[in-house]
């Protein structure tokens, strides 16, 4: 199963989650964007990761909720641990 086959060498399950995040912002933000020093581009990167990323947009693996909404929605419908 996918469970088992997650660490090997070689399974596209690995990394999938990294590589999509990565690859939005390289598309979403770096290549849209011309930075005056560093401080500046870690500020619009982590801008982007909390206000768009992360609460508004849409994940194909989350069922089509942003990030957030899913979490929320995880938790009230699985019990909490003891």
């Amino acid at each position: 199963g996918i469970r088992q086959s997650m660490g090997r060498v070689g399974s596209c399950f690995d990394n999938a989650a990294a590589e999509a995040f990565f690859s939005s912002l390289e598309w979403e933000v770096l290549s849209r964007n011309r930075f005056r020093d560093t401080i500046h581009a870690q500020a619009v990167v982590i801008d982007w990761c909390y206000t768009f990323y992360n609460h508004q947009r849409r994940h194909s693996a989350a069922d089509g909720l942003s990030p957030v909404n899913y979490e929320i929605r995880e938790a009230k419908t699985k019990p909490q641990a003891a």
